[in-house]
């Protein structure tokens, strides 16, 4: 198809792009810089792409990009490959979920969202990968973002950040996971941590917006898995702008943990790794009076000749470590399906 061959040849020539797809189309966009320069987002119109702490702020400007869109039709399937985590995750991610266990425990803070990077030690096929992965997620915002001075990642997320219309504004309050079935009960540590991420979105924003209406969660499915999502909307009033509401949400406590504070800095002290633009987030800023933007996650990174895939989860008082791991290793599959490996 013409548009896996031109994205073949913007990474042949390291050309800064975005191509995503939005949830539930089949419409691709493909955005290209005319530039290689790294551009700070400001408040431009353009695609953007931010790190969980918000320490990196990129932007692919509007104003020095070409833009074009098509549809998808009979898309194909390419092959995956399997592979397995390395032995030693499991233990340490155990031990790394205790000590969030035991941090609640003595007060630190309610929750606290702690996630691993599998490392695969394989060269990918960039392009066949990308495609198996907008064929498989059609209600996930499915993207592939490179630019020569960050990398390549790409992802198929089921969470939006905030959309944003003129005035009016939807986000959403998820989490909990299960593996997808028919019938899903939903049990007391998963409804208490959705409801942890709604309660925290209402009081940061109720006295800032107008006609704030919260629905009641439901059950969504994204890809193997199941969670719990509420729908939140509302009116940015004059004083309180695009800008102001995406500070103020992000990073919500479905990425990190409320109180938001003492959850990031326990973050960094613990994990084996920087998250980058894991949990961060990205999207259209400001394109055509629109504003829609996506919460970074079941995404993947590729390094050199490696892959990384990173997964995390939700800890609270009730959390078990071991299933804890089994819940990251179940979110691992949505990239993990899809790998197709060089020379496939």
């Amino acid at each position: 198809m013409q548009l896996f061959e031109e994205i073949s040849t913007l990474l042949s020539g390291q050309k800064p792009f975005v191509c995503y797809v939005k949830p539930n189309e089949s419409i691709w966009n493909l955005q290209v810089q005319q530039t290689n320069e790294i551009v700070t987002f400001s408040g431009q119109s353009g695609f953007v792409f931010m790190t969980f702490d918000a320490g990196v702020k990129i932007c692919l400007p509007t104003e020095i990009s070409a833009f074009s869109q098509g549809n998808f039709e009979n898309l194909e399937q390419k092959s995956a490959d399997k592979f397995t985590s390395e032995a030693n995750q499991k233990e340490a991610f155990e031990h790394l979920v205790s000590k969030g266990i035991a941090a609640i425990q003595n007060g630190a803070f309610d929750k606290v969202v702690l996630s691993r990077k599998i490392v695969l030690k394989e060269q990918i096929s960039v392009v066949a990968t990308f495609q198996n992965l907008i064929a498989t997620y059609p209600t996930a915002f499915r993207y592939l973002f490179f630019h020569p001075e960050i990398g390549l990642w790409m992802g198929a997320t089921p969470e939006r950040l905030v959309k944003i219309n003129q005035n009016q504004f939807e986000t959403v309050a998820l989490a909990g996971t299960q593996l997808f079935a028919e019938s899903i009960i939903w049990n007391t540590k998963e409804i208490e941590e959705q409801q942890f991420v709604t309660d925290f979105i209402v009081s940061e924003i109720a006295s800032k917006v107008k006609n704030l209406v919260i629905s009641e969660p439901k059950t969504i499915k994204a890809g193997n898995l199941a969670h719990l999502k509420s729908i939140i909307t509302g009116q940015l009033t004059d004083d309180f702008s695009a800008l102001d509401l995406i500070t103020t949400l992000h990073p919500t406590p479905a990425v990190c943990g409320l109180p938001k504070d003492f959850a990031i800095d326990f973050i960094q002290k613990n994990e084996s790794f920087d998250r980058t633009y894991y949990s961060g987030f990205l999207g259209e800023y400001n394109s055509n009076n629109q504003t829609d933007l996506f919460v970074n996650l079941r995404c993947l990174e590729v390094e050199y000749n490696t892959v990384n895939i990173y997964v995390g989860c939700g800890i609270t008082k009730d959390s078990n470590p071991e299933m804890e791991f089994l819940e990251t290793e179940n979110k691992s599959m949505t990239m993990r399906n899809i790998i197709v490996f060089s020379g496939q």
